[in-house]
């Protein structure tokens, strides 16, 4: 278990959304320590890939470094600005679900990354956005950067996804489930 499910589980967004084995996902905003795309490596196991996308190039690499030291051969590292719809070298239409962790805090368009998830979603996949629901001593965005949920809801339905549900992920975060119409 990866010490970072003691903030967010995966598994529960996982179980949520029914990711199984041969689905194909990816995680926008993946992060140095690629929390989901390794974990979703596991679901989704050899017949699925998991996209790990990411604007920062040395996060990238970190990425890169991981898969190939650890054999993770269904996750591909991107290098994209989720911000810029169109962007990401991902066929759209091709994924079953999109994960947005700790990210909408960060972007400044957040209707343009979500416009990009829902861009990559076949009819029917999910985008999932996990963000900061109030901080925890030092970690966490200030107060002021943290994503209001129904603003969020808001402007998902202005990207072309309904509302599907929530789902408990910890005490200091928030998870928002989408459904692309």
């Amino acid at each position: 278990m990866h010490s970072g499910n003691a903030l967010i589980d995966p598994y529960k967004v996982f179980e949520k959304i029914a990711l199984a084995p041969g689905m194909r996902v990816a995680d926008l905003g993946c992060g140095r320590t690629g929390h989901f795309v390794f974990s979703a490596s596991r679901v989704v196991g050899a017949t699925g890939v998991v996209y790990a996308v990411e604007i920062v190039k040395n996060i990238l690499e970190s990425i890169k470094n991981r898969v190939r030291s650890e054999g993770y051969d269904n996750v591909q590292a991107v290098w994209s600005d989720i911000e810029l719809v169109g962007k990401a070298p991902i066929a759209a239409e091709s994924l079953d679900a999109c994960f947005l962790v700790n990210v909408m805090f960060l972007v400044k368009d957040k209707l343009s990354a979500l416009k990009e998830g829902t861009r990559l979603l076949h009819k029917g996949g999910y985008l999932v956005v996990t963000d900061w629901a109030r901080k925890l001593g030092a970690l966490g965005p200030p107060t002021e950067l943290m994503v209001d949920q129904e603003a969020l809801k808001a402007t998902a339905r202005e990207a072309g996804l309904e509302f599907s549900g929530d789902c408990s992920v910890g005490d200091y975060h928030y998870c928002l489930i989408f459904k692309k119409l």
